[in-house]
């Protein structure tokens, strides 16, 4: 019940030529043919990315900071000296005792 016969094709032949004519079959056709190629190209492009972003990421996993030299210091930022700090002076009270 479910096979396609020969005589399926045909009736399905002749419905088509009586629906869209002999000379727009082609065009249509084409037309089919031109979209698929477009479809198969982006959905394939869209897995290429897919899998670009996989080994960019993979790569940036791998990616470990070197560690420091045997013979080399780190690098560790010198502070500077504090100097005492003088206790804030309010400014009228400053001029009161001169």
């Amino acid at each position: 019940m479910g096979a396609l016969k020969p005589w399926h094709i045909a009736v399905l032949v002749v419905v088509l030529i009586l629906l869209f004519g002999a000379k727009r079959l082609p065009d249509a056709a084409r037309s089919l043919g031109r979209s698929l190629r477009i479809i198969k190209a982006e959905t394939k492009s869209l897995q290429d990315d897919d899998r670009d972003l996989a080994e960019k990421a993979d790569a940036q996993a791998g990616y470990q900071p070197l560690p420091p030299h045997a013979g080399q210091q780190q690098y560790a930022p010198q502070q500077a000296p504090q100097q005492p700090v003088a206790p804030p002076v309010d400014p009228v009270q400053r001029v009161r005792d001169n």
